[in-house]
């Protein structure tokens, strides 16, 4: 059946949004798309955005109907505002940040561990459950829009971060599908959905702005995560395309740590008015300083901000209790702690810094964004070349925010310093609204960003010598994806015999890099810097074993392959051509 609509849903870890467009036409139409959600008890309301959040009701509020259903489905929780309103009263039945957890493989993400901090006999879920439940939600808010046309039969986009690795990416798949999306969906990274919402906006104007060889930074500050892109325009026989060259390391740092360094200053204040805060107090204020950013940093935003919390003491039982935060303190905490002006040779704090370590999840160490940025640049870039600048993410609502990177880029590029490119008319929406007309250029041969694979990935190869007790053997790594390896396609991987282990439970470590662009399928590296090579999620699997492996081991190439949708597999095949196994990314792995 033939789609009669792109859709683009932003899954985010703050807010998700929904946006389509008919797949035809000579012109893309992007709209956004009203959510039905609850907004109180027994209160329903469309918004154009769903606050990524859950809440777990118990079986006294499911009996009262009192969280009920926009679609008339049976729920165990609320989703949207009516939930995000809870997290600071009910903080150990509110899961929040799902979205980040999907990316933490120090967990197993499908066990019921969310709340991360609730009680253990409370009702808990897992990530990719409470990922689901998102995307069911949106689902159902299309259905709701068009009863005629089925989610199932549409062109669907959805946008993942362009620093999630492939166990997250598959388990982003995975909810997709549990929640009932196309089997032919397709994932695009959030900077370039960004870029696309830019192309959307800007018209044939885009090709005024950048010139060839020019580069543009696209800086995404989201709720969990940070990521940087760089795009390049280059001429090819007198067209200008767009190619992402670059795409910056996996950084848990954004809105969220924001909301924690909001709440240690509140937590400061408390203590003046001599108020100590328990530790579920403490949590509750970490979800009420996320509504007190999201107003101070606003266009037009209040001067002061009152931020409230339930009281403990005996005095205060059924009460609150609050400070005032100003919007030049938060401001100032916000720059200083989250952009610093730093040397253009500045690198990432690796110190571990405790107070971020609470909440479960491995924030970065150095919240500094700025010189997390100057280590990208340094490898990534010819900074001469970098002209433009692209903000996306709710964060850079703030005018100062925004401004504070355009005078750090300033400070190392004095004398061409990147300017901003037109600024999108809605940051919170811009993702969704590119993923969709990412969609319909798809449909329609429109103007495309060339990106393929954003990292180049290796296969550990044991090599062979005599045993050492004690000492393992050592690994060379092999490249098996190149970075830039575009979707749909496959290479078979040149190398010596390799021997794989059939029969029992067999583990591949795998490495990637964002820095070794010119790594080649075959290249294999005896020696390399943590600085240029990560490791990442494992691939594990018990391989069939057969009459003609026997002594437990068959002789094997590689043949790596990017899907359509962007996912990597990896297949093992005998060196005779006639079995081959298929290697899954374990997305199954918990703490020790």
């Amino acid at each position: 059946m033939t789609a009669e609509y792109v859709i683009g849903i932003d899954l985010g870890t703050t807010n998700c949004v929904l946006a389509c467009a008919p797949a035809g036409g000579e012109a893309a139409e992007v709209r956004l798309l009203q959510i039905p959600q609850l907004t109180a008890e027994q209160t329903t309301e469309a918004r154009t955005s769903l606050p990524s959040f859950l809440f777990l009701t118990n079986e006294r509020e499911q009996s009262q109907l009192l969280f009920p259903s926009p679609f008339g489905l049976t729920a165990a929780s609320a989703v949207g505002t009516a939930a995000a309103l809870r997290a600071a009263d009910f903080p150990e039945r509110t899961v929040s940040a799902a979205k980040s957890w999907l990316s933490y493989s120090g967990v197993d993400r499908t066990q019921p561990i969310l709340p991360w901090q609730s009680p253990e006999n409370d009702l808990k879920i897992s990530p990719l459950d409470a990922s689901r439940q998102l995307l069911e939600h949106l689902i159902a808010a299309w259905q709701l829009e068009y009863p005629a046309v089925s989610f199932a039969d549409q062109n669907v986009v959805l946008t993942v971060p362009a620093s999630f690795d492939p166990a997250a990416r598959e388990l982003t798949a995975a909810a997709a599908r549990q929640a009932g999306f196309p089997e032919d969906f397709v994932l695009l990274e959030e900077p370039q959905a960004a870029a696309y919402a830019w192309l959307y906006a800007a018209g044939d104007d885009w090709r005024k702005t950048l010139l060839p060889g020019e580069q543009l930074l696209i800086c995404d500050i989201g709720g969990g995560t940070t990521d940087l892109t760089l795009l390049e325009a280059a001429d090819e026989d007198g067209n200008l395309t767009l190619s992402r060259i670059a795409v910056g390391n996996h950084l848990l740092v954004g809105g969220d740590n924001m909301d924690l360094a909001l709440a240690h200053h509140c937590a400061a204040l408390f203590a003046e008015q001599g108020t100590s805060l328990d530790p579920w107090q403490t949590v509750s204020l970490w979800h009420s300083c996320r509504m007190a950013k999201e107003s101070l940093l606003s266009q037009g935003g209040p001067e002061q901000y009152t931020v409230a919390i339930p009281g403990r003491s005996s005095r205060l039982i059924g009460g609150m209790v609050s400070v005032e935060v100003s919007a030049a303190a938060a401001a100032d905490l916000l720059l200083d702690g989250f952009l610093p002006i730093v040397d253009a040779d500045a690198t990432p704090q690796r110190a571990p810094r405790s107070g971020f370590r609470e909440l479960g999840l491995p924030w970065e160490s150095d919240t500094a964004i700025t010189r997390h940025l100057a280590e990208f640049l340094k490898r990534s870039a010819t900074t001469s070349q970098l002209r433009h600048v692209l903000f996306n993410g709710g964060v850079f609502r703030s005018p100062a925010l925004q401004q504070r990177l355009l005078d750090q880029l300033q400070q190392w590029l004095p004398d061409n310093p990147p300017a901003p490119v037109q600024p999108q008319t809605d940051l919170d929406s811009a993702v969704a609204r590119g993923a969709c007309f990412y969609g319909w250029t798809r449909n329609n041969k429109g103007i495309r960003i060339r990106g393929g694979a954003p990292r180049s990935y290796y296969v550990g190869v044991e090599t062979s010598g005599l045993a050492v007790p004690g000492i393992p053997r050592p690994l060379k790594a092999l490249c098996v994806v190149p970075h830039g390896m575009e979707e749909g396609t496959s290479v078979d991987v040149p190398s010596d015999g390799i021997g794989l282990i059939v029969g029992e439970r067999t583990q591949f470590r795998f490495f990637s890099s964002s820095c070794r662009n010119q790594d080649v399928p075959g290249q294999v590296l005896s020696r390399w810097s943590a600085e240029e090579i990560n490791e990442t999620n494992s691939l594990e699997s018990t391989l069939d074993q057969d009459e003609a492996s026997e002594d437990g081991w068959v002789p094997v190439g590689f043949r790596s392959v990017i899907t359509e949708l962007g996912m990597f597999e990896l297949w093992c095949v005998s060196t005779d051509g006639t079995r081959s196994w298929k290697l899954e990314f374990s997305i199954r792995e918990t703490v020790d």
